[in-house]
């Protein structure tokens, strides 16, 4: 099945992550390029290498999590703190009136830190840091050159081309997540889609199967009772004829023997989920079986703690029976939007109340930026 997030995630590698990784190794490389170039300009050349050769490894460090997501907080923290240190130290060992307006490159070259907190965080975050190390910078500067036209010049260059790239990745971050919101829709669509597709393939193929056993058994047993071979009358020949006619109805509607109790005692939970305008589609593929008691509790139970978390939209309920007794009954619950919360299946009460006999198992898998799945199986001739 396809995941929404995962086509969502390579959507944004494709574009913006790959132009962050460009922004940060050349800026990095050129700074250290210009220092081994300008080696005479710093009082001591190799830790001005040191900090650039730091801020790479800081790249090396930080892109492969912006890729993965959001920055954390700490993750913030260290951008800002590791920008911050590059501009202080490299405007420490940069000598004083030499090559003006160089010492900008001591904030240009870390504009790309500065980039990854705007496309991780709001702007409350990402315009103070900016400010910040905007200041370190200029206090260096002023210290170096004194304050004068030429290192005021210097200055407000760093700072308009400072704040144009921030800007430019600021506006990026909202037009991102629409791309990414439109891309997992699509993913979430054709992953609908292809479970429909393969829910009717496999409808369509356990009605063959059932139709084929009516042409072995079924219609020899009518030529047998039309001949007079065989009494209608006799127990075991009506019991035969009902079974097959239930076996015949169900090739038919496609509704498995079983079904109508389990979806009923699952009816509470999709009533409740209609009326917060949750509307869940039901199907039953195969024979699914009467569950006991205590497992239509908790099947009530689960079923309900994960519709009440749900938002209002259109979700699909699919269970998958099995023919021999011994085997496991599958539920899934499929939905396109995040639930507020995820419930803690495993402390509910009736679930609990289930022995080990039962084999159970429910697990709830979602996103906070789409949808996900609910999952729960059983034995099906548990006697419980």
């Amino acid at each position: 099945m396809v995941s929404p997030h995962a086509v969502a995630r390579e959507i944004a590698d494709a574009g913006v992550i790959r132009m962050v990784r460009t922004i940060a190794v050349f800026p990095p490389c050129i700074a250290l390029v210009l220092v081994l170039a300008d080696a005479h300009d710093y009082r001591q050349p190799a830790v001005a290498i040191a900090a650039w050769l730091a801020v790479l490894g800081a790249a090396a460090w930080l892109v492969p999590r912006l890729r993965a997501g959001r920055l954390s907080a700490g993750e913030t923290a260290a951008a800002i703190a590791i920008a911050i240190a590059a501009v202080a130290v490299v405007g420490m060992t940069h000598q004083a009136h030499v090559t003006p307006g160089s010492v900008d490159l001591s904030i240009l070259g870390t504009d790309w830190l500065l980039v990854l907190v705007a496309l991780s965080s709001p702007a409350a975050v990402w315009i103070p840091a900016a400010v910040l190390v905007f200041a370190v910078h200029s206090l260096l500067l002023i210290g170096s050159e004194g304050l004068n036209r030429l290192s005021l010049s210097e200055l407000e260059a760093a700072g308009y081309i400072n704040a144009a790239i921030l800007i430019m990745f600021a506006v990026m971050r909202p037009v991102l997540t629409i791309h990414v919101s439109m891309a997992g829709r699509r993913a979430s669509l054709a992953s609908k889609s292809a479970a429909e597709r393969a829910a009717a393939a496999a409808i369509a193929q356990e009605r063959q199967r059932r139709l084929a056993v009516l042409e072995r058994e079924a219609l020899p047993l009518l030529r047998g009772i039309a001949d007079g071979t065989l009494d209608a009358t006799a127990a075991e020949v009506s019991d035969r004829c009902a079974r097959h006619a239930a076996a015949l109805r169900h090739s038919l509607t496609g509704r498995a023997p079983g079904g109508g109790e389990l979806t009923a005692g699952l009816e509470p939970a999709l009533r409740a989920a209609r009326e917060r305008g949750l509307l869940v589609d039901v199907q039953l593929i195969g024979d699914p079986g009467t569950p006991p008691p205590r497992l239509a509790r908790a099947l009530l139970a689960t079923v309900d703690a994960v519709l009440s978390a749900l938002p209002p939209h259109q979700a699909t309920l699919t269970v998958l029976g099995a023919d021999d007794a011994d085997h496991a009954v599958e539920l899934y619950l499929t939905f396109d939007q995040p639930p507020s919360s995820i419930p803690d299946l495993m402390q509910l009460a009736p679930v609990n109340d289930l022995p080990a006999a039962a084999r159970w198992h429910a697990s709830v898998s979602a996103a906070t930026t789409g949808g996900g799945h609910l999952e729960v199986s059983w034995r099906k001739g548990s006697l419980i």
